[in-house]
């Protein structure tokens, strides 16, 4: 597996995990901390989870998500998090720099994905 996406990935999931755990106790964090860090990082983290799983279950190492796959987890993202979810529980909001925070982690993970490994 190309290590630069392995290592953007496990970096990912594990600075989202940290911000939650600061959020969780109320550390006050900077704005962009807070509000919009995690939605970048999602959308490589899902599409890890799922590129590991698509490669064990087909038994193909060299497996990659296209850009319409991609695309699509972004705009289910999108409109779960964003229209639908907003409209039921007031736990969340509507903002549509979220949007474009998982379009450009999308974006992110397809170039990484799709740059060979020197290892």
């Amino acid at each position: 597996m190309n290590l630069r996406l392995r290592f953007f990935c496990i970096l990912s999931l594990f600075i989202g995990t940290v911000i939650y755990c600061l959020q969780y106790f109320n550390v006050p964090l900077p704005n962009f901390l807070n509000n919009y860090l995690n939605d970048f990082l999602i959308i490589p983290i899902a599409l890890f989870i799922c590129l590991l799983f698509l490669r064990w279950s087909r038994n193909d190492s060299s497996f990659t998500l296209k850009l319409p796959v991609i695309l699509y987890l972004c705009s289910l993202y999108s409109l779960i998090f964003e229209f639908i979810l907003p409209q039921q529980l007031t736990r969340y909001t509507a903002d549509p720099i979220d949007v474009i925070l998982y379009f450009l982690g999308g974006f992110t993970f397809y170039l990484l994905q799709n740059k060979p490994s020197r290892a």
